[in-house]
């Protein structure tokens, strides 16, 4: 067995835990109610993981707490060299609903590719924070985009993404990284309400503003991605979604919640 296989074998026993069928259900949030899960104090229950860091390593102060807001900034940042972002909320989760208030601020950090302005996303079914390989970019995950207009009226937000990952829209197994589902384009600075509301594996539905703009099903992992070949190891035929972690990304711009609110589902 190659170097790289026994590497992708020890990261699906990692895994393993997050894609079994153990209750998922959070110990810390009640059912059937919206709960804070964002103290607007600091960043206790959540965790930073960094593009070439440490688990834990919350470089340049990105993830920060101020004025009772979650900001992204990059003011202590000389320029963007890929330390993409993710801050993991603590507890495993299968079918909820998760609320965030948002809006775009500043300008984005030098050396930040073009399609990452105005650009974030609330990533759900993650791998465990604990998984994700030093180097890698992105956690193996759904993504509902958050993406501001950037003047042209055409960049829609609350569409859906697949990192490592395939889903199923309108009955088609969709194969395209990004999936336009939204037709809504928002402006920047505007504050922002999406909910993601998840059933397992079932049915997911990001919703922005009270209007559904994009629903889809079975989200599974995608068998050809390298970054999904550890999951696949494991996960054998079976490879439907039905529960992971949670995750808010810092993408090279800018950008505050005021709220982060969880609601899980009797189901």
């Amino acid at each position: 067995m190659t170097r790289r296989l026994w590497s992708l074998v020890a990261v699906g026993l990692m895994l393993a835990p997050c894609l079994s069928g153990e209750d998922s259900r959070p110990k810390a949030s009640a059912k059937g109610r919206w709960v804070r899960i964002f103290n607007g104090k600091n960043l206790e229950g959540w965790t930073p993981k960094f593009t070439g860091h440490d688990l834990g390593d919350n470089f340049g102060n990105t993830f920060r707490v101020k004025d009772g807001l979650l900001t992204v900034s990059y003011d202590q940042y000389k320029q963007f060299d890929g330390q993409f972002g993710h801050l993991f909320y603590k507890e495993k989760l299968s079918h909820y609903k998760i609320r965030v208030e948002y809006r775009f601020t500043g300008k984005q950090i030098a050396g930040g590719p073009d399609w990452a302005l105005f650009n974030s996303g609330v990533m759900i079914h993650c791998q465990s924070p604990e998984s994700m390989g030093r180097d890698q970019k992105f956690p193996v995950s759904i993504e509902a985009q958050i993406l501001g207009d950037d003047g042209s009226g055409k960049r829609t937000t609350g569409n859906a993404c697949t990192p490592g990952t395939l889903l199923v829209l309108g009955g088609k197994l969709i194969t395209d990284h990004c999936a336009i589902t939204s037709h809504t384009a928002v402006a920047p600075g505007k504050w922002t309400t999406m909910v993601v509301e998840v059933h397992g594996s079932a049915k997911v539905k990001h919703i922005l503003n009270g209007q559904v703009v994009s629903e889809y099903e079975k989200p599974q992992l995608d068998p050809d991605d390298p970054e999904g070949e550890a999951q696949k190891l494991i996960h054998g035929d079976d490879r439907l979604l039905s529960e992971g972690y949670v995750s808010l990304q810092a993408e090279t711009h800018p950008i505050e919640f005021r709220k982060v609110e969880l609601l899980v589902l009797d189901e």
